[in-house]
């Protein structure tokens, strides 16, 4: 039964610890103290490590801290994705709408499956028994939508159609898993999703853009993006056929990423994207096997791609693969789930590899152009000047290697400048009496500065502070030299800093006030 706009009834189960059992290869001993890390972050924690400390998101080094004797495993997801099928399929046997969502979750449109087992009460039961057989613990949720269900399978909860949102409410914001926006949601003193969902719609459109659209969908219990249906006469399926049938699948994992490719450029060009994607293969017997997988976003090319290699691999002891069924001839694609193309920010962070290959290629391009030192990554180093700590560097050469968290004695204590001229400005600093203030061995100023002469303008000094020394390179008298630095603020309200080398002032860089 839908709920509030169409939201349908699903259900989730959900393995706990999921890249821990699939690395362990089982269910792991209540006692043992495992962990899975990517980026040397966990990502998952046994039952035994958990009720140590061990929490998701920890940094590896903390985790071994805390808890002696962690064993720590680098994830696999090939391996998490291989071992999921026999539970995807005993759970397919109960339901014919199966999705997975990520090994170790999946859903089930409730509706029908429901109907046919005669309540979503016993079906949740039949699941449950039917991953325990499978060999591992499993909770279930039913709930409107898919983000609801999956809070419900942590409580083993069957929701009342139509009491998502109520479900949701008292849930805090750090449940939609969009850090930064969750981050700003608290600092404006909203704590629940309840909170959140009592926001008008377009208040939030207006001050959160189309992320906070999604995340204000999701808490109010609808589906995160209206789905849409299919343009009548469109077919948006791809399919790759070979010619000679393959009994391995690597081959067809080498043409995935061209038919995910095909596969967003059909959707691109109706404005539509999906977040779910039916794969499928044909052996040369007639005989088909497909898998649905969701995505708890928009399925871009990368994670279509990714997505059907884990379904390929996990196939690969499976009788598609078997020579008695003449091995596959054809991997077809069938999107599902269709909503119109809210367009993406690709971004360089995060491992994000699609847009990382799309930069270095544009890249290269410029620098064939412009030459090798055109284009430049800057990155934050060690150093005393405020110049001195952004180096920049040709794209693609290696980083200069200076510490940034070593000691610069004479270092600038913060805020930095804003803005750091290329050049040195020269000024003069003047004191009352109209002489140049000049800064002492001891770090003294011999006058207290109150006028400051810049090109073509004067002002007069309201504030200042400093100075900090810096002596360089002191062992060596050739090449020794000694810098003081100060922050100026001008009665017409410009922040400055100023350096002096030899007698001589000049801006080294302002501050936006």
């Amino acid at each position: 039964m839908p709920g509030r706009e169409g939201a349908p009834r699903v259900l989730v189960g959900w393995v706990p610890d999921w890249p821990v059992v699939a690395v362990l290869g089982g269910e792991p001993e209540p006692q043992r103290l495992a962990a899975v890390v990517e980026r040397a972050r966990i990502v998952a924690a046994s039952g035994g490590a958990r009720s140590a400390g061990v929490r998701r998101g920890q940094k590896v080094r903390s985790a071994q801290a805390l808890v002696e004797g962690l064993e720590v495993f680098e994830r696999d997801p090939d391996a998490e994705a291989a071992a999921f099928e026999p539970v995807a399929d005993a759970v397919g046997a109960l339901a014919a709408h199966l999705e997975v969502v990520r090994p170790g979750l999946l859903a089930v449109a409730a509706a029908g499956a429901a109907r046919f087992h005669g309540g979503e009460d016993v079906l949740a039961e039949r699941i449950v028994d039917a991953v325990e057989a499978a060999g591992h613990p499993c909770r279930v949720g039913v709930a409107d939508g898919l983000f609801a269900a999956q809070l419900a399978a942590r409580a083993e909860r069957i929701v009342p159609p139509g009491d998502s949102a109520r479900f949701l409410a008292a849930h805090p914001v750090a449940e939609l898993g969009d850090a930064r926006l969750a981050g700003l949601l608290l600092r404006l003193g909203i704590m629940t999703l309840g909170q959140f969902a009592a926001l008008a719609p377009g208040s939030v459109a207006d001050r959160f853009g189309a992320d906070g659209v999604v995340a204000h969908r999701l808490a109010r219990g609808l589906e995160a993006r209206p789905v849409v249906t299919r343009p009548p006469g469109t077919d948006l399926t791809v399919e790759e056929r070979f010619e000679q049938p393959s009994t391995l699948a690597q081959p067809l994992v080498f043409a995935a990423r061209g038919l995910a490719e095909r596969l967003h450029a059909r959707l691109a060009g109706a404005g539509l994207a999906c977040e779910r994607v039916e794969i499928e293969v044909e052996c040369a017997d007639g005989t088909t096997a497909s898998r649905a997988w969701r995505h708890e976003g928009v399925l871009s090319v990368g994670a279509v791609a990714e997505r059907v290699r884990w379904q390929l691999q996990a196939w690969q002891q499976r009788p598609v693969f078997d020579e008695r069924a003449g091995g596959v001839v054809a991997l077809r694609l069938l999107p599902d789930g269709l909503v119109r193309d809210p367009g993406r920010q690709l971004s360089l962070q995060d491992g994000d590899q699609e847009a990382t290959a799309r930069a270095e290629r544009a890249v290269a391009r410029v620098q064939a152009i412009l030459g090798h030192a055109a284009p430049a990554t800057a990155e934050l180093a060690g150093g005393r000047a405020p110049g001195d700590r952004v180096v920049r560097t040709p794209w693609g050469d290696a980083h200069q290697e200076r510490r940034a968290d070593g000691p610069w004695p004479g270092q600038l204590p913060a805020p930095s400048p804003t803005h750091v001229p290329d050049k040195p400005r020269p000024v003069r600093l003047l004191d009352a009496d109209g002489r140049d203030v000049q800064v002492t061995a001891r770090a003294e100023v011999s006058a207290a500065p109150v006028r400051l002469v810049l090109p073509g303008d004067n002002a007069e000094v309201a504030a200042w502070a400093g100075p900090w020394p810096e002596h360089e390179r002191w062992w060596d008298p050739e090449q020794a030299r000694r810098t003081a630095r100060m922050q100026v603020v001008t009665h017409d309200g410009r922040a400055l800093l100023l350096a002096v080398t030899t007698g001589r002032w000049h801006v080294e860089g302002d501050y936006d006030t």
